[in-house]
């Protein structure tokens, strides 16, 4: 490991607003934040956003910007990675941003049923292929992970330049009857209209009255990775549905 990434990690160590547990320590049991991030964490009762596999935090801190009033937590397994969001967020101030370094195959032993309100999955790896398939963030199995804390009529969302990714996850949604609200095989298409996405969501979620504010400034938010894709003529797609609770355990299966 290079001296910068554990420069990296000593300081992420001493950042109030991460969680780091140890491996050894949620196998089999749930971790004392669960059940209690409004209370320990955030000390406040507004909503919370989930961004799953977070990386350098982009997403995460973006948003806490844009609505202060929430509380946003971006979850990943790379530290040194994760330092950049958590040391921005310390820079500012923001007292709405968190980050907990875990497995997202364990983050059920970090958050209670309903307790958070929105998921965001951005540039996850797509696992690419049939056999591994059960190991991508939106397979059914994971889905039954993020039913157990996330509240009903929550959104997740999904971005990824994987057209493979994008398309297996049209189908399980459908296969698995999960609500489809909205998706783009080319976000940032110039034929894509705003008030496409606006309707295609509409009643969905709490969308300012400058309606043009959730494509120009939420799904424009580009990820360090995202910009890459962008240079290389990649497409950029957007999903995003609601759970059907009442088919998960049908659909779960088991993780490959």
């Amino acid at each position: 490991m290079g001296k910068n990434k554990w420069a990296r990690w000593s300081e992420l160590n001493s950042f109030a607003n991460v969680i780091q547990p140890e491996i050894s320590g949620i196998v089999g049991t749930d971790h004392p934040v669960k059940g209690n991030w409004r209370t320990t964490v955030f000390k406040n009762s507004a909503p919370i956003v989930l961004e799953l596999g977070c990386g350098k935090g982009e997403y995460t801190v973006s948003l806490a910007e844009m609505f202060p009033k929430n509380n946003f937590t971006g979850v990943d397994i790379k530290g040194a990675r994760m330092w950049r969001g958590a040391k921005t967020s310390n820079e500012r101030s923001m007292t709405n941003v968190a980050f907990l370094r875990t497995r997202i195959e364990f983050i059920d032993r970090f958050f209670s049923e309903g307790e958070a309100d929105e998921i965001w999955i951005t540039f996850p790896d797509p696992h690419t292929g049939t056999r591994n398939t059960n190991k991508r963030l939106t397979s059914p199995w994971y889905l039954a992970k993020y039913a157990s804390f996330l509240k009903r009529g929550g959104i997740i969302h999904l971005k990824t330049d994987s057209a493979e990714l994008f398309h297996y996850t049209r189908t399980i949604i459908k296969t698995c009857r999960h609500e489809e609200l909205f998706a783009s095989d080319n976000l940032y298409s110039a034929e894509l209209k705003h008030n496409d996405v606006i309707i295609g969501l509409s009643g969905s979620l709490n969308i300012p009255t400058e309606t043009q504010l959730f494509v120009n400034n939420i799904l424009s938010i580009k990820t360090f990775y995202e910009k890459q894709f962008l240079a290389k003529g990649m497409k950029i797609t957007y999903l995003a549905f609601r759970l059907n609770n009442d088919s998960i355990a049908e659909h779960a299966g088991e993780k490959a």
